[in-house]
This record gives structure tokens, C-alpha cells and sequence, in this order.
């Protein structure tokens, strides 16, 4: 008997294994590089990789390291590493506060000791520049002292571990001018630079703030999304009594009854009852379903007719729902390369700057020029080095920009977002809500008064979304509802009763269900009452536009064939129909294979994972909570042009960038020789750095008014 082939199965214990961190601390691309590269040299880590929008740290290793391990790991690279149950959406709320409230106390220090400061250039001598210098420290010390936490912390943090960060160096020059002053005070020296560390504080604080407060808007999707499930469920034990189970609790194989008005809370399979269901979270579509007994449904559907009952099959984190979630979080890993640009110049910045400054003072020294002089210089480059005009180059541009796009009606939560947006090359659109205004309006036109009347009478009764959309036009046109007897809803089937000893009834036809309508029945007289989902009003333009910027449009939707064919004949752009969320994310992934840049814009539930998996990503303002904050940007109102128009924006943005880049980097072309050489003194190397700041400001703010129709 030949001996059994070894099996080629990899142990269970030995399986590779995924672990996740929230990292709020991290800030750059420094640090993106830095624990993707680091932390895989732990022994027993195969890979690491980072969402830095999300503030995740994913982590693939094996059985060896535990989570414990993990976590120090990060902490010896400078982060701290929580859990992601306690910080799920790694929020920096007590950071920012911290930002803003640093940032108004160096503000209201800098203003005070510039105007001491003033009176000494002016040439205040003798007791009266000593008691300036004086009264100067008051003001500056304490407020260095707390203004300069988030970088003194931050630094400390890394040193302390045997690294560096962009923090190390802006710490060294702020405590060394601080120290030189205090020296020069005490001893009634003729300089003394408090202004110039309080200045340098205030200017890079207040970038740090504007990113800060692009970043708040960025990510609560995940919470959103799981928030849509039912909360509990009525389950009905063995013995026919109900109990009320909360959804963490409930378990597959649970028959649940689910009551009229009710949102799932596990996906399942009907046992019995006949009703419809409002779907358009998960599909997108504006209709509502059928179920009857075999069919399927998932959590966060609403039952909009008559209670039913079923099995469960999946709950809490099997649900379908929070697969859409899994996959939103996964996908949004995929471009957590894209970051700001001024980020990609942080890693050789604190080195560059410490070897700088190191040899203005070993050289001067070796000059002769005496430790006092030397380190002045030292300090002068560390301070004219600052990156603060580098740092302002992108949020104060992304900031003007994104003002401007919100008074366009379109909210930019993400400053990298402006970037990406301005690199896509096609476009994808959702059909339902995005394209279409998501609203079924009915056509009355051919109904009489009586008609009308009865069927207000009727579709007042139902939750239907056609029968709310019929009774929208109805009142819209000053119908007065006639008088019912026994009006009843019957899930599935529509709305029932009696008027004036006649049946009557609004109810599902018999035609094409791919054609939107309903039947009104009086008596033996039936009227069919057709529905739009119309276009907005502007899509057409919007379509142009992007094709001006060589942007190519084309449908990707999880509607009916039928449905999505007609408005591509419209639109005369491609499309494709009956798309679940994984197949959006297969077609992006397509195309990005295939180097293309995709946007995506759309507004479902089913949208949510394409959206965080696209280049860039917006969504309108009636989309689902997930969609919204899964997009990189929403926009209100019936237009559609705000897509093209944020494009227009991003681009020019990015031109803006660049150009605030290319200021700052002759500036340091012509200021750092000038420090080194020993020709600028702290004091000059703080005004410069602040005129270099406002510089970038004034540039960044021509875009306010670039926010202009993209046509025009």
C-alpha cells in the first residue's frame, strides 16, 4: 500500500493572521513609510500596511506574535497603537482641540511680544530694552511651554525610541532660541529672540490646525453604516412565546417575525407571510421588493407591508451589511498611498536640517567666530529651515478651494481628496439617485377629478414610496382625498377599499415590471398611472463638461437592465447593469489595472465599497449615511455639475500647489546660504520664514475665486 501523499495544507496554528490598530498619532507620509517599513522586521510580521485616512494599521503575521507584541512594536516606532473597538474611527477630537487651543494662545503671545519687540528695534537701550527682554519672557515661556506641546511630545516620543521625525528639528530650534534669549536676558545681552520662537510656533501650528480640520471630515462611514442595521429582533421560541433579542445576540437558525414598519436586524430566509420590503439601501433601487416565503433578506431592509416571518441565516458580523462595511474598510487600505504632497518631502527633512545646522556651528567654531556666535547661526538655520511655508502649500490651498467648491454646494471632506480628484480620467455613475433624482414623481395628467381623488384617497394610506410619490403630486396639484370605507394596505398587493359602494384599489400591474407604475381600479374602470425617475435637470452638461477635461462617463449600476439601458441610450455613454458591490469593486479594480485614475460617483448602499475603493469618490446629498461618509465629497441639490465642477477646482488646486512648492523651494535656495554664511539672524530668519508663510497664504487664496461654472 503506497504511503499517503504529505499534505500541503498549512497547519491551522500557523495560518497568517490579521490584526488591526487605530493609530491617531500618525500625520505624514514619514510616518505611512516608516511603520510599513519598520514594522515588518518584527520578528513573525509578513507585512503591515496603512489606511492613513482611516488612521489603520492592518497587520499580517503569524501565530508567534500577539497583539500585545504588536502594539509595543508600534509604540517603539513612536505611535500609539489602540484597539479598534476603542477608537473605531480614528477620531483625534481631544488632538484637535488641543490644536486650536495652542494655536489661540501662540496667536495672542505673538502679538504681545512683537509689539515689546518693536519698541527695542526702535532702539530702546539700557533698563528699558532689560525690562522689555523681561517682560517678554513672562509672556514667552509659558506660552512656548504650552503652545509647544504637540511637537515637544511628539519629539520626545520619537527620541525616546532612537528615532527622528519632522518634529525633532522644529523642538531643537524653538528650545535653543528659547534657551539663547533666556541667557541673553539674564545676562543684559543686546538680542534676545522670543519673538522668533513664538512666530515660528504660531505659523506651524496653524498649518497643523488647517490639515487637522480637513481631516475631521473625513471618516465615520463604518459606524454609520452598521448604525442602519435593526438594533433587536422579536424571536419566537419553540414554545410560540416572542422575546425581544438584541442583534448582537441573535444567532442563525432563530425564527424571528419582523413587524410592519420594522428594520432587520440579520440577514434571513421568509418562512412565511407575504409583504415588500424597502431594499435601496443594499441595491440601490427605488423600488420596493416582493417577498414572499424562500425569499431572501438582509439587514437594514425595511418592511414596508405586512408582518412575516423568518429564519435567520447570517447575524452581526456575518450579515451582508457588514460584509459591505468589510469591504468599504478594505478597500479604503487601497489608497492609503495617496497623501498630501507635502508629506513626500518629510522623511529627508529632519536629517537634512539637524547635518545643516550641525555644520553652521562646527564650522563657525572651527572659524574662530566663538560658541555664542556659532550657535546663533545654528539657530538662524534651524529657524529660516523651517518648513512651515511647505507645510502651508497644501492645506491653506485645500482650504480656500474647498470654501469656495461649499459655496458651489459641494463638501470637500478630504484635503487629499482635491489631488486625486484632479488625476482621474474616467467616471463612473451610479443610475438611481445620482443620474436620476431618486424620486419617483407620477404622471396625473390623464387622470380626471374623481380619479384623482380616489387615488389621493388611497395612496395617503400606504408607505409605499409610489404610493408617497403619486400622493406628493396629487397635493402638489390641490387635490382635496374622497371619503373610504375600509382602506387597507395588503403587502405585496397594494391599497384596498370602498367608495361610495364601489371597490377600489391601487394596485401592482400586470405589465413589464421594468416599467414603473401602478393600477387605479373604480369599480370595473382601471386607469394606469405611470412613474419617472427623471434625470437631472443638468447631466447632460455635466457629461460634456467631464469630456472637456478628456474625463470618459459610462454607468455602473446595481438597477434592472432595462432601467439602465434607457438612460444610457439617452446619455449615449456605456454602461453596465445589475452590479453587486463586489462587481463595482472588480471593475474598478479593472480599470485600475489597466492605469486608469476612476471616479466614482454614487449614492446606494451598494455604492459604499466602490466609493472608498476609487481614485476619488462623490456622492449627492440624499445618498445613505455609509455612501456619504465613504465619498471623498458630497454635493447638494438637483445639479449634477458640482462633479465637473470639483473637478475644474481640484486641477487647479494642484496648479496652485505646485506653485506654492516650486516659491518655497527658491526660498530655501536663497535663504539657507544666508543663514549659513552668518548674514541672518534669528530674528531675520522668523520674519523671513513668516513672509515666506504668507506668501503661500496670498497665492492659495486666489482660488476663491476659481469655483466658476466649468463651461464658462
Amino acid at each position: 500500500m503506497n504511503a499517503p501523499a504529505p499534505s500541503l495544507a498549512v497547519p491551522e496554528n500557523d495560518a497568517p493572521r490579521g490584526t488591526r490598530f487605530t493609530v491617531p498619532g500618525m500625520r505624514c507620509a514619514g510616518c505611512i513609510a516608516k511603520i510599513e517599513r519598520e514594522l515588518p522586521k518584527v520578528d513573525g510580521v509578513i507585512a503591515a500596511r496603512v489606511n492613513f485616512s482611516a488612521k489603520r494599521v492592518a497587520v499580517e503575521h503569524d501565530a508567534s506574535v500577539d497583539e500585545e507584541a504588536l502594539a509595543k512594536a508600534l509604540q517603539e516606532l513612536g505611535f500609539e497603537a489602540q484597539a479598534v473597538s476603542d477608537n473605531p474611527l480614528g477620531l483625534e477630537t481631544a488632538e484637535r482641540k488641543q490644536l486650536m487651543r495652542a494655536l489661540g494662545v501662540a496667536g495672542f503671545g505673538m502679538m504681545n511680544v512683537m509689539l515689546l519687540s518693536v519698541s527695542i528695534w526702535s532702539g530702546a537701550e539700557g533698563a528699558t530694552r532689560e525690562l522689555f527682554h523681561w517682560l517678554s519672557a513672562l509672556i514667552a515661556l509659558p506660552v512656548i511651554a504650552y503652545s509647544g506641546r504637540p511637537f515637544f511630545a511628539s519629539a520626545w516620543m520619537a527620541l525616546k525610541y532612537r528615532r527622528t521625525n519632522m518634529d525633532v528639528p522644529i523642538s531643537i530650534g524653538v528650545l535653543l532660541a528659547t534657551a539663547l534669549s533666556v541667557y541673553e536676558t539674564v545676562t543684559g545681552g543686546a538680542h534676545a529672540y522670543f519673538e522668533s520662537a513664538v512666530m515660528l510656533l504660531f505659523f506651524l501650528l496653524a498649518g497643523r490646525a488647517l490639515d487637522a480640520e480637513m481631516r475631521t471630515r473625513t471618516r465615520a462611514g463604518i459606524g454609520a453604516l452598521l448604525g442602519r442595521m435593526g438594533k433587536s429582533a422579536s424571536v419566537i421560541d419553540p414554545q410560540g412565546s416572542t422575546r425581544r433579542v438584541a442583534a448582537n445576540a441573535l444567532e442563525p437558525g432563530m425564527l424571528v417575525q419582523v413587524a410592519a414598519g420594522e428594520t432587520l436586524a440579520a440577514d434571513g430566509e421568509v418562512e412565511s407571510g407575504i409583504s415588500t420590503i424597502d431594499n435601496a439601501m443594499l441595491t440601490g433601487e427605488s423600488t420596493p421588493e416582493a417577498i414572499t416565503e424562500g425569499s431572501i433578506v438582509h439587514a437594514g431592509a425595511i418592511n414596508l407591508g405586512d408582518p412575516f416571518r423568518m429564519r435567520l441565516t447570517r447575524t452581526a458580523d456575518d450579515t451582508a451589511l457588514a460584509e459591505i462595511s468589510r469591504l468599504m474598510d478594505e478597500a479604503g487600505q487601497s489608497r492609503s498611498h495617496y497623501v498630501r504632497i507635502a508629506d513626500r518631502a518629510s522623511r529627508a527633512y529632519a536629517p537634512v536640517v539637524h547635518t545643516l545646522a550641525l555644520l553652521a556651528f562646527a564650522g563657525w567654531m572651527i572659524a574662530g567666530a566663538g560658541w555664542y556666535q556659532s550657535l546663533v547661526i545654528a539657530i538662524a538655520v534651524l529657524i529660516i529651515t523651517c518648513p512651515c511655508a511647505m507645510g502651508l502649500a497644501v492645506p491653506t490651498a485645500q482650504v480656500v478651494a474647498s470654501g469656495a467648491l461649499l459655496k458651489r454646494g459641494l463638501l470637500v471632506k478630504d484635503g487629499s481628496a482635491l489631488e486625486r480628484l484632479a488625476e482621474v480620467d474616467v467616471a463612473m455613475f451610479d443610475k438611481t439617485g445620482t443620474l436620476t433624482l431618486g424620486e419617483p414623481r407620477a404622471n396625473v395628467s390623464d387622470l380626471d377629478d374623481t380619479q384623482r381623488s380616489v387615488a389621493l384617497a388611497l395612496a395617503q394610506v400606504s408607505r409605499h414610496p409610489l404610493s408617497q410619490g403619486l400622493a406628493k403630486a396629487l397635493r402638489f396639484d390641490g387635490v382635496e382625498p374622497a371619503r373610504l370605507e375600509n382602506a387597507t394596505e395588503q403587502g405585496g398587493r397594494g391599497v384596498f377599499g370602498l367608495w361610495n359602494g364601489k371597490s377600489v384599489a391601487l394596485e401592482r400591474p400586470d405589465d413589464d415590471p421594468g416599467i414603473l407604475a401602478t393600477r387605479l381600479r373604480i369599480g370595473d374602470e382601471i386607469a394606469t398611472i405611470t412613474f419617472n425617475d427623471l434625470l437631472r435637470a443638468d447631466v447632460h452638461e455635466t457629461i460634456d463638461g467631464l469630456q472637456s477635461f478628456g474625463i470618459k462617463s459610462s454607468i455602473i449600476s446595481g438597477d434592472g437592465v432595462r432601467s439602465v439601458e434607457a438612460v444610457s441610450r439617452q446619455l449615449r455613454i456605456p454602461a453596465n447593469a445589475e452590479v453587486s458591490p463586489q462587481g463595482k469593486l472588480a471593475i474598478l479594480e479593472k480599470l485600475r489595472a489597466d492605469g486608469h485614475k476612476p471616479l466614482m460617483i454614487g449614492d446606494g448602499l451598494n455604492d459604499g465599497p466602490a466609493l472608498a475603493a476609487a481614485h476619488a469618490s462623490i456622492a449627492p446629498g440624499t445618498a445613505s449615511d455609509a455612501s456619504q461618509q465613504a465619498a471623498d465629497a458630497v454635493f447638494v441639490g438637483e445639479k449634477l455639475m458640482p462633479v465637473a465642477l470639483a473637478v475644474r477646482v481640484a486641477r487647479r488646486t494642484m496648479a496652485v500647489v505646485r506653485q506654492n512648492f516650486g516659491f518655497a523651494i527658491v526660498y530655501n535656495v536663497l535663504a539657507i546660504p544666508l543663514a549659513l554664511f552668518g548674514y541672518v539672524t534669528p530674528l531675520i530668519a522668523a520674519i523671513a520664514m513668516s513672509l515666506s508663510s504668507l506668501v503661500v497664504v496670498a497665492n492659495s487664496l486666489r482660488l476663491a475665486r476659481s469655483a466658476k461654472e466649468p463651461h464658462q
